[in-house]
């Protein structure tokens, strides 16, 4: 075994598991699976572009590796709904049960980069600093993000956005 062979299979069995739930919280099975082989093969042929705390960037390629195949899903969507028009109504899907949990709701009601930050704080426990890395973006940009993000969540789900107890509006009179 080469020691590149060695490097990568250490790799894979850090990072095998967090990419492949991080991908199944985003897509349906199948997609998550093929986009995990895609997502390692890029690994492997950037093996020395791979930083120490691997995760962030593995997600970053991830993402994009998931984007490249959204974009063909809707590609071939569209293709489906131009052959669908030439040919009799064809009834519409069932509704995935799973789409009536009240979190997945909230999430879905957000913009795709609140929910994306939130998925990476709450769901990939990653630190500002990896989410940061994730993101391409400044630790403060992720920082005001995912506080951002919290607080459009917490309105989406109709909770109060300020702490417990305290009333808005209301302020304390001294005597």
């Amino acid at each position: 075994m080469s020691p590149g062979e060695g490097r990568f299979n250490a790799l894979v069995h850090e990072i095998v598991e967090p990419v492949r739930r991080y991908l199944a919280r985003r897509t349906d099975p199948d997609t998550a699976e093929d986009v995990l082989a895609e997502t390692l093969l890029v690994c492997w042929r950037r093996l020395d572009d791979i930083p120490s705390d691997p995760l962030p960037w593995v997600y970053v390629v991830a993402r994009h590796c998931l984007a490249n195949a959204e974009r063909s899903r809707r590609r071939r969507d569209r293709l489906t709904q131009r052959l669908r028009a030439m040919e009799p109504a064809v009834a519409p899907a069932p509704e995935d049960p799973g789409d009536h949990d009240e979190l997945h709701r909230a999430l879905a009601r957000l913009r795709s980069g609140d929910a994306e930050v939130l998925r990476l704080w709450a769901w990939e426990e990653l630190s500002i600093g990896q989410i940061a890395r994730a993101l391409e973006i400044s630790e403060n940009a992720a920082s005001i993000r995912l506080h951002r993000a919290k607080r459009r969540l917490r309105q989406s789900l109709g909770k109060p956005d300020h702490p417990a107890g305290h009333n808005q509006g209301e302020r304390r009179q001294d005597r």
